[in-house]
């Protein structure tokens, strides 16, 4: 009896060490478990399908991520107060620029889950509409698209000029479609992909937050080389270049997955390092071999022809092909939120 009653006792002991380690739900008793906390994949997947409804219907204006948005007026001012001159400067402003947001979006995010998690679903839901959505920069695509199809170039010439800031009232109308379907790829990328990817990566709403803070700094800062700017920028152009590694790779993936496998891979492998920013390489060459289209190229622009390596292969940039670069982009995000869903099945089949 003595020998019993001991072995029960160290198998009770056994099964509450079990309990501590293993995200218990009774420590403490009043509160949801980490793993609860973090974030389920079913909230991320309702998340990103209603907040991705919502900017289809309504998108986001300007105002918030445009060159005088409140993002740029917010980076101005942190700019102003912290630029030296030096890259260790940079390193100190893109900590304060970056940090606050990004602690303060997961901050409440927990806190509203405490109380109750349909609000922490309707933060994320929030936060990802302001992060996250292609329509912020469609129209200009769209604009494009029926102005070529119509037979229109100068309008043509003069939306895609718009989009990339610089002066196109030379390009053919096989150039105008290179851009256009160069410019969709990255932003599909920078807007929704990578948004996605790093807000299942960190708890609530962080990860889309973190991702777009850094690459608008990346953009306002690390994109001015003038002298009196100095090295303030070469640590956000750095630290975005990490942050966007693995999603740019997954974003290249998807596109061989959901277009032309081999050809896709072909071009990443032997392609993108050709062009002057790798990660812009990899989606374009991977996008274009997907496709079947030859983007890149020599291009006139601002008043001269502007070298620049051929990515892809088969046939001319045309307006098909910018429906085709459509097609590529839809069924990548369907692609996305299947995994997703997948994740969420698993979860699900696990307990």
């Amino acid at each position: 009896m003595t020998n019993s009653s001991t072995v029960s006792a160290l198998a009770g002991k056994a099964i509450q060490g079990r309990r501590v380690i293993s995200c218990a739900t009774d420590f403490p008793p009043s509160l949801p478990s980490i793993c609860s906390l973090y974030r389920p994949v079913k909230m991320s997947l309702l998340s990103l399908i209603i907040s991705l409804l919502i900017e289809q219907a309504r998108p986001l204006p300007e105002t918030v991520w445009g060159r005088k948005g409140w993002v740029t007026r917010y980076a101005d001012f942190v700019e102003r107060r912290f630029n030296a001159g030096e890259a260790t400067h940079g390193l100190i402003g893109w900590l304060v620029a970056v940090l606050p947001p990004v602690l303060l979006s997961a901050l409440v995010f927990f806190l509203l889950y405490l109380v109750q998690p349909l609000l922490a679903l309707a933060w994320n839901i929030f936060v990802l509409y302001l992060t996250m959505g292609f329509r912020q920069v469609s129209h200009y695509f769209t604009e494009t698209h029926v102005a070529l199809r119509a037979g229109d170039i100068a309008t043509a010439r003069e939306r895609v000029g718009s989009w990339r800031g610089r002066l196109s009232d030379r390009m053919s109308s096989s150039e105008v479609a290179r851009v256009a379907i160069e410019e969709a790829l990255v932003a599909s990328h920078r807007h929704v992909f990578a948004v996605i990817i790093w807000f299942i990566l960190l708890p609530g709403p962080s990860g889309a937050v973190l991702y777009r803070i850094a690459a608008h700094l990346a953009r306002e800062w690390g994109g001015r080389n003038d002298p009196e700017f100095g090295d303030f920028g070469v640590f956000s152009r750095k630290a975005f270049a990490l942050i966007d590694w693995l999603p740019t790779r997954c974003t290249a993936v998807a596109f061989s997955i959901v277009g032309d496998f081999e050809d896709a891979i072909y071009c990443w492998r032997t392609q993108a390092t050709r062009w002057p920013d790798v990660a812009s390489g990899i989606l374009l060459s991977s996008g274009a071999g997907a496709m079947g289209v030859r983007l890149g190229m020599p291009l006139h622009e601002t008043g001269e022809v502007v070298e620049r390596p051929e990515m892809g292969l088969g046939d001319e940039a045309d307006a098909d092909f910018m429906q085709s670069a459509i097609g590529l982009i839809w069924r990548t995000l369907v692609l996305f939120l299947l995994l997703l869903a997948l994740l969420w099945v698993a979860s699900l089949v696990g307990h």
